[in-house]
């Protein structure tokens, strides 16, 4: 690793696979990497911010006005990422993101960035495979998103197939090998 760390926005969808984003904020900041967090206010339904400030040493932003980040969070939590991991990637947020949608902080972030984008999306199978899912999926491809999963296995809609997240140490994984293609900027 350079001198400065690298930075990662994490940024947590609204579905029950976000319990697995507490798991790789963790591995992120054991890697070593800065961990800048952002969530989804129905991501706050699945898991505190809490858990996550805690895992990363940093508060977290859900909305999109915080007297935190005077600038706005959009701006203050971009600023000098070197990659995005959206994780849960739900249908929600990939159809915001192919069409542009700013109505939140996650999407509004996704447009600001301008580091890659890493998509890990969680869905039921029957939502994983409607055809508006792929168009997304290929409009965000074209855009130059990438991508890691989803597997098949076990779902929380009590069935099996294609749709579930993959393991925090496969996103990590994903984001390594991405951030290696991507040379790091001097401060």
């Amino acid at each position: 690793m350079a001198n400065h760390p690298r930075t990662i926005l994490l940024s947590i969808g609204g579905g029950i696979a976000a319990y697995k984003s507490a798991v790789l904020c963790s591995r992120l900041a054991q890697s070593g990497y800065s961990v800048r967090v952002a969530m989804t206010r129905a991501a706050a339904s699945f898991i505190g911010p809490p858990t996550l400030a805690a895992l990363s040493a940093k508060p977290v932003a859900i909305e999109m006005f915080d007297p935190r980040f005077p600038l706005g969070p959009h701006i203050e939590l971009a600023d000098g990422i070197d990659l995005m991991i959206v994780a849960p990637a739900t249908a929600n947020l990939l159809s915001k993101f192919a069409c542009g949608t700013a109505d939140d902080l996650v999407s509004t972030l996704y447009l600001q960035v301008e580091a890659p984008v890493l998509l890990a999306p969680a869905m039921s199978a029957p939502m994983w495979s409607k055809p508006s899912v792929q168009r997304n999926i290929d409009q965000l491809k074209s855009d130059g998103c990438h991508f890691v999963g989803p597997d098949s296995g076990w779902l929380s809609c009590r069935a099996r197939g294609e749709g579930r997240m993959s393991e925090p140490e496969s996103i990590v994984a994903a984001a390594e090998e991405l951030l290696l293609s991507v040379p790091k900027e001097s401060s």
